[in-house]
């Protein structure tokens, strides 16, 4: 009875000791390039969700058309966007056409409202989303004109295809960039904020994370414009890249992201 009793507790030993190789084994490392914005909101949380989904995750911050380039030349198992997939082929086509894009799945994770930030010297708090368009296509020029002080107005926007820009562009421009003298275009999100607390008469669009960390008021609108922070796979997700997507939006609503 004592040697049944020890052959069984060792036969026990040996397959939990299995079952943990094979649950090792079933662990991937799967590599995500793309959008600086969505990295910079996860990175944080990085390790909650390797645990949740039993992954390991490599984060390759380099904006969000590079990443669905990594993705499709095989350089990612995913990629990270921060606007909509739609706006983000349609970058792709202009700027790499034959670019294979047809099996780009969107993955949306959350959604995170965009703030129309201001220097704080600035005492103007509200305008119409016309009036804004309005601003970023140079026809209203001054503060005066929404009852500020006798100043120029400057836009600050991240240039070469940044989330933020690509929505506005959708909401407010019908899809064109804004452009003349009053707009400047910088590298970063980050860039955007410290531009405009450092420019009086500037107003940037940038996360509002970003815009609350600088402490800087907002330009309040009839409507918020909101970004959605997605994954994006080639085709369907394997089974390691669902873990991770589930993974992601566990996180999402855990810590209100």
């Amino acid at each position: 009875m004592v040697r049944w009793s020890k052959n069984l507790f060792l036969g026990a030993l040996a397959i939990l000791a299995s079952t943990a190789v094979v649950s090792q084994s079933l662990a991937e490392t799967l590599i995500i390039q793309g959008s600086t914005t969505f990295a910079r909101r996860i990175e944080p949380y990085k390790s909650l969700i390797e645990a949740f989904s039993k992954h390991e995750l490599t984060l390759i911050p380099n904006k969000s058309v590079p990443g669905l380039v990594a993705l499709i030349e095989g350089r990612a198992h995913m990629a990270m966007t921060s606007a909509p997939l739609k706006n983000e082929v349609e970058v792709l086509k202009t700027n790499i056409p034959g670019l294979a894009h047809q099996r780009l799945e969107e993955h949306e994770i959350v959604e995170t409202r965009i703030a129309f930030a201001l220097n704080p010297t600035n005492r103007v708090r509200s305008a119409s989303l016309d009036q804004v368009r309005q601003i970023l296509l140079g026809k209203i020029t001054n503060w005066a004109a929404l009852g500020g002080e006798d100043v120029p107005i400057r836009v600050v926007l991240v240039g070469g295809g940044g989330g933020v820009t690509s929505v506005i562009e959708a909401e407010l421009l019908d899809g064109n960039s804004a452009a003349g003298p009053h707009v400047i275009y910088v590298k970063t999100p980050v860039q955007v904020v410290q531009v405009v607390e450092q420019l009086p008469g500037a107003i940037g669009f940038a996360q509002v994370a970003l815009t609350l960390q600088k402490d800087l008021p907002e330009l309040a609108t009839e409507k918020s414009i909101s970004q959605t922070l997605s994954l994006v796979t080639l085709g369907t997700p394997t089974p390691a890249m669902r873990d991770v997507i589930q993974a992601f939006r566990r996180v999402a609503v855990k810590v209100a992201l």
